[in-house]
Order: structure tokens, then sequence, then C-alpha cells
């Protein structure tokens, strides 16, 4: 499957490759946080831009009705929500659904560092946005 025609491809591939060193050195049964720091450090080392914990405001009818941290931003482009869960589930893909909502951002990935090393990406253009 050719994936290089995706929004941010080569940003999410890279991002992909950190977390899979990630998962080989450390494999399973660390809390989030742990994955979450080797997981910063391997994405510095292939030269991205990151920040941890990016607050996220979300509005409604102009009123800011909650505040939100994306667990990771890279490169400004593509928001990542870390999971150290048996499986990823509906309710992790929603969140992740909702910080881009809630954003200019428009792609996302979930990464699991459970048994069995899982992701998903989303897509949520701004066309499609009421933000603000």
């Amino acid at each position: 499957m050719n994936t290089t025609n995706y929004l941010h491809s080569d940003t999410t591939s890279l991002i992909l490759k950190a977390f899979f060193t990630v998962y080989n050195k450390l494999g399973y049964g660390f809390l989030e946080k742990v994955y979450e720091n080797a997981f910063l450090i391997e994405l510095r080392k292939l030269g991205l831009a990151c920040q941890k914990q990016v607050p996220i405001d979300v509005f409604y009818d102009g009123q800011n009705v909650g505040l939100y941290f994306a667990d990771i931003v890279v490169n400004d482009c593509v928001i990542i929500e870390l999971k150290a869960a048996e499986a990823l589930i509906e309710e992790h893909e929603a969140q992740l659904v909702n910080y881009l909502r809630a954003t200019e951002v428009e792609v996302g990935l979930l990464l699991n560092f459970g048994k069995d090393p899982g992701h998903k990406r989303k897509v949520f253009t701004n066309e499609f946005k009421n933000l603000k």
C-alpha cells in the first residue's frame, strides 16, 4: 500500500519508526509516562520538533468549556495520543478525534504500547471543523 500521498505522511512515517523503536527496546508493561519520555527522545533523534502535554481549549458557542492536554504534538502538524492499554478501544479513537476537532491540527496518531503494539491514524481536515 502506497501511503506517500497521505497528509503529513513523511512525518507520520518517522513517528511510527520511533514508536516501534521504543516498543522494541522497552517492550510491554510500563506506565504510559515511561513510554512518553522514551518516545520523545526517539522523536527528537529523528529531528522532529516535539511538544508534550500541549493544552487544548474546547469551545462551545464561543465560550471555553474545557481544557484537555494532548500527549505530544509533532512539527505542529500531528497530535499523538499515547496509550499503554490491553487494546485500543473506540473511546481512545474518539478522544483523538475530539483533539483534532478542537484544534487546527488535521492529523492524529493513536499509539498503544500494549501487549501487542498498535496504532491508528485519524484525519479531520479543517474544512469540516467549527473552530471557536
